[in-house]
């Protein structure tokens, strides 16, 4: 600081504070990380280690629950189902996924460019009213496709059964199925055209070259997507919870919320099944990284990229381009169209003459004066934001750290950071709800541990998006400011958060519209006064008010769809002021 003085300006230093703000938001940092990420773990670990059945009983290191748990047939039956509905899901929105990749990204099939812009519209149906929709499709008793072809053949014959593993594998393959088309459509464009390119001229069939060339390239990208379809099936709760429940089919994530829900609750079996589930997903991630870290092998040079030719199928064109069709139609157009029109039924009836003369708005009606309705949706708004917003600041100073300075374990808290993605929902929800029914401190029953919970399953994925924008950002800027006199905090707030912007936005976006769909963490923590959307519509589903459920996931979806465009709009128009 300047002061003149009879003699001229002399500098005299300002105080400099007991604290550095810098390290004392580090110290924040990297405890609220390993707060979130290690205790929760380490309870739900300790719990299952206990000897009480229930939260009153005293408490004995043993291992016994895991005794009890794998001395069970039952728990053989629930390896067995949990596999196979893991395996034929992934594998089946695999083959899908791909199936459609290729159609869009190599062939010259019509619309694919319309049905690119598309693929994100099924992502934001949450899989409990997907799941719904299908049951209204497909159930045995009342399913649509089935009362239609039986009184086409004039037969009494099932010919779908909703509440099956085949069911289940069905209705959660098409669900995550564009989330395997965008993995492997971004894997098609990456990968170097020129090699298929080269057999097409040489005259080499679409057939060979398919299988010959462009799959034996889009190999780690494809073992990469069935190791990330099988994690979230596995750990998936609304298909088991809603078609596995109902026929008898248990799978671990049913196990485990059968266990806390039962009377008395059996925690210490609860915890026994959720760390076997914990440690199943830890194998699935860690194959995922060891592919994603070894996909150099299957890389190729070239120089600038280019659009490759697209592959003449000819008459088959047509073929291809129904296929888009009939899937568009039975991922969203149907499932949306059916709890639409279950929506304007009083009791539901499939669609015939006789139920349009009764088409009434009540379940919109009631499902606005339901008592809840209007404080969950103040939750989950408040909840998504606020989650949202606190992740991205979080993950922000937990990628600086990690990219841009030289502390000793750094990579540790990367790593305790980018835990909670192992976590299962449902496992997530059962040890914040052990954490916290042991350690007191006036969470449990409130908003706030939903807020800990949504903080703790998606700080993962705030991690990514942060870490492409901030590995962008050179040291340069940040020792330009520091030799102007800008404090770190002033650069962090006026120069790197800036730079951050289209990551930190778009990870902002993606953590917004999750947690406002989460189900199976929520479904052990939430209680009265603290229901979220997704909450309502379980409660409305077990006391088989499907009509009014309908009502209420049809202006769900809507304003989810509105979301999203709104954020799209907002999104293209902060890039178009960058640029």
């Amino acid at each position: 600081m300047l002061k003149t003085t009879w003699f001229g300006p002399t500098t005299t230093l300002e105080p400099k504070p007991l604290i550095d703000f810098k390290w004392f938001i580090i110290g924040v940092t990297i405890f609220i990380v390993s707060y979130l990420g290690i205790v929760p773990l380490a309870f739900l670990i300790w719990q299952s280690f206990s000897t009480p059945q229930t939260m009153t009983q005293a408490a004995e290191f043993t291992a016994n629950n895991y005794v009890r748990a794998y001395t069970d047939p039952q728990t053989l039956v629930l390896f067995y189902n949990s596999f196979i509905f893991a395996a034929g899901t992934s594998a089946f929105s695999l083959v899908l996924g791909t199936l459609l990749a290729w159609m869009n990204e190599r062939t010259n099939t019509p619309f694919k460019s319309l049905f690119y812009a598309l693929a994100i519209i099924p992502l934001i149906i949450p899989s409990i009213l997907f799941t719904v929709a299908w049951i209204f499709l497909a159930s045995p008793e009342i399913g649509i496709f089935n009362l239609a072809l039986q009184r086409l053949f004039n037969t009494d014959y099932v010919f779908f059964n909703i509440y099956s593993l085949g069911g289940m594998i069905w209705v959660e393959g098409l669900h995550y199925s564009p989330m395997a088309f965008l993995l492997m459509t971004a894997a098609f464009r990456s990968m170097d055209p020129s090699l298929e390119e080269s057999a097409m001229m040489s005259g080499a069939s679409i057939r060979h070259i398919v299988f010959k060339i462009t799959m034996k390239l889009a190999w780690p990208a494809l073992f990469a997507a069935v190791l990330i379809m099988f994690v979230r099936s596995i750990e998936s709760f609304e298909v088991p919870a809603l078609l596995g429940m109902p026929a008898g089919i248990q799978v671990f994530t049913s196990a485990i919320y059968n266990a806390i829900k039962r009377y008395p609750s059996d925690i210490g079996l609860a915890g026994s099944y959720a760390v076997t589930l914990l440690i199943i997903t830890s194998i699935g991630v860690f194959f995922q990284s060891k592919i994603s870290s070894s996909g150099s092998k299957y890389s190729t040079m070239t120089g600038k990229g280019y659009r490759p030719r697209a592959m003449d199928l000819g008459k088959w064109r047509y073929l291809t381009a129904g296929i888009f069709i009939v899937y568009f139609l039975l991922i969203v157009i149907i499932p949306f169209l059916v709890l639409v029109w279950s929506s304007l039924q009083r009791f539901y009836s499939v669609p015939s003459v006789q139920a349009f003369k009764t088409i009434s708005f009540e379940n919109y009606s009631y499902v606005l004066q339901y008592p809840s309705f209007l404080r969950s949706v103040s939750n989950s708004v408040l909840l998504s934001i606020g989650s949202a917003t606190t992740i991205m600041l979080l993950t922000a100073v937990i990628c600086w750290i990690v990219v841009k300075t030289r502390i000793r374990g750094r990579w540790m808290l990367d790593n305790i950071a980018s835990l909670p993605m192992v976590f299962p929902g449902i496992v997530l929800g059962v040890s914040i709800m052990i954490l916290y029914l042991q350690f007191d401190i006036g969470v449990y029953g409130t908003l706030w541990i939903l807020f800990i919970a949504y903080l703790t399953r998606f700080m993962p994925y705030g991690l990514r998006y942060n870490t492409t924008s901030m590995m962008q950002i050179h040291k340069e800027l940040e020792e330009s400011a520091a030799m102007s006199g800008a404090t770190w905090g002033t650069t962090f707030r006026r120069i790197i958060l800036p730079l951050m912007k289209s990551g930190f936005v778009a990870g902002w976006i993606y953590v917004v519209i999750v947690s406002i769909r989460e189900l199976s963490s929520s479904i052990l923590l939430y209680s009265p006064g603290s229901e979220v959307i997704s909450i309502v519509i379980w409660e409305l589903w077990e006391n088989g008010q499907y009509t009014k459920l309908s009502a209420l996931g049809v202006m769900f979806i809507i304003a989810l769809f509105i979301l999203v465009i709104g954020m799209q709009l907002f999104t293209k128009r902060i890039g178009v002021k960058e640029s």
